[in-house]
């Protein structure tokens, strides 16, 4: 599970969740950074921060879909600015409102996932 998100305490909380559920994860605090991790570690699914510094959500996902060997990879969005209907329509990924329902992200992980 690739994490992608640039406030340091939400990206770490999130970590501490997901692994503490058995779920392997590693993160990045921008979209640059993570498409260096997308290569390096082929995860299941990608959880996105939409807004971020040096290359946004918007950027990462343009740039994964035009990489045939990433493209496959699934991605969830985060927003607290974003419509998720809007987000999904633009970027054909599903999209979860901030601040985040727990179960909700949860259960599409393991829809993606599986249970660890």
């Amino acid at each position: 599970m690739l994490i992608v998100e640039d406030d340091p305490d939400v990206r770490e909380m999130m970590e501490l969740l997901l692994s503490s559920m058995g779920y392997r994860t590693v993160t990045a605090e921008n979209g640059a950074v993570a498409l260096d991790r997308l290569r390096e570690s082929r995860p299941c699914m990608v959880l996105l921060d939409l807004m971020m510094p040096v290359m946004t959500g918007w950027e990462f996902r343009e740039r994964q879909l035009a990489d045939p060997h990433l493209s496959s990879i699934p991605v969830l969005c985060m927003s607290a600015v974003y419509q998720p209907d809007d987000v999904k329509t633009k970027l054909q990924v599903q999209c979860l409102a901030k601040p985040l329902d727990f179960g909700r992200l949860i259960d599409e992980i393991a829809t993606t996932c599986g249970r660890p």
